[in-house]
């Protein structure tokens, strides 16, 4: 018993020094996505806040390609060893698995450290568009099954899946239009071409403060800190309707987990950074923070929601 006590508490000293070492070299920080996007951009502001608290480079490497799943797969193969992490996105963790096979399973070949934000999507149309706010819209849709078009950044993005989500939540039906990118949707809604969107409030805010755009609500249960005057759907319209984005930082699984709460600890202290706060609200990026246990669940929760979506929806992409 007393060896058993004593192997158990070098583990703990063992454990404790190695976090304490950590990091001793640079940090790889795997982008799935091209600078610029989103994800980036969350990913380099916390990136810069750790290089800070840790004392050592958190380099970032862009892998894009694949609608994320290329950078992904390259993050899953690499050493569990809190030296190489992932940014991580509702698309490629939560919405691929679902729609293709992949080389990598989310849930078992990663461990998410922590959210770095919540994010949320506008229904916006144009501002001719003959409804003043979202009872009236969801109304004239219903009068009308399939005469209205929605527009998406491509068959199975997150956009096209909340518009999904939102035409079945509110028992209407129009035909998807989908794009390559955010931004052609968005400019043949703003021309009338297309009716609505369901589009990021990053992507959409500009223009709907320019009056190109018309929002009538927002996709999560909170108010979007850079939409605050737009009503949520679920009050706009009495919808039991909650969903948006995630990012975060992920690490392979297996990962120690001294240096797994390290990174979480320094996360969730940047984020109440005042600054940091700052510059993701800039970017329209509504700051979010948790802890690793808080996460499986939240990731098991998110990916089968998609996966009700994609099947009720019958979505299919190209492989």
């Amino acid at each position: 018993m007393r060896k058993l006590a004593l192997f158990l508490a070098s583990l703990a000293l063992a454990g404790a020094a190695l976090a304490q070492s950590y990091p001793s070299r640079p940090v790889k920080v795997v982008v799935p996505w091209p600078p610029g996007q989103a994800t980036d951009i969350a990913a380099r502001m916390l990136a810069m806040k750790l290089q800070e608290a840790l004392g050592q480079p958190f380099v970032i490497d862009n892998r894009p390609g694949a609608g994320g799943s290329l950078g992904t797969a390259v993050a899953a193969t690499s050493p569990a060893d809190g030296y190489t992490l992932l940014a991580a996105s509702s698309g490629p963790i939560s919405i691929m698995p679902s729609l293709q096979k992949l080389t990598y399973e989310p849930l078992k070949d990663f461990v998410l450290i922590g959210l770095i934000t919540r994010n949320s999507y506008a229904l916006v149309v144009n501002p001719a568009f003959p409804a003043a706010n979202a009872k009236e819209f969801i109304a004239l849709l219903k009068a009308n099954p399939d005469k209205y078009t929605f527009a998406s950044s491509g068959t199975g993005a997150t956009g096209h899946l909340l518009g999904e989500l939102f035409n079945s939540t509110a028992q209407v039906k129009a035909r998807h239009i989908p794009y390559k990118g955010s931004g052609p949707a968005l400019t043949d809604v703003m021309s009338g071409q297309v009716d609505y969107t369901i589009e990021t409030v990053a992507a959409t805010v500009g223009h709907v403060k320019a009056g190109r755009l018309k929002a009538l609500g927002v996709s999560t249960a909170k108010r979007a800190a850079a939409m605050p005057e737009v009503p949520t759907l679920a009050e706009a319209a009495d919808l039991d309707y909650d969903a948006g984005a995630w990012i975060g930082y992920a690490a392979p699984a297996g990962i120690p987990r001294e240096i797994l709460l390290k990174l979480s600890a320094e996360m969730q202290k940047a984020l109440q950074a005042p600054e940091l706060k700052e510059k993701l609200l800039n970017a329209g990026l509504d700051p979010a923070s948790s802890t690793p246990d808080e996460l499986p669940a939240f990731m098991r929760r998110e990916q089968e929601r998609y996966a009700a979506v994609i099947r009720n929806a019958n979505i299919r992409v190209e492989q």
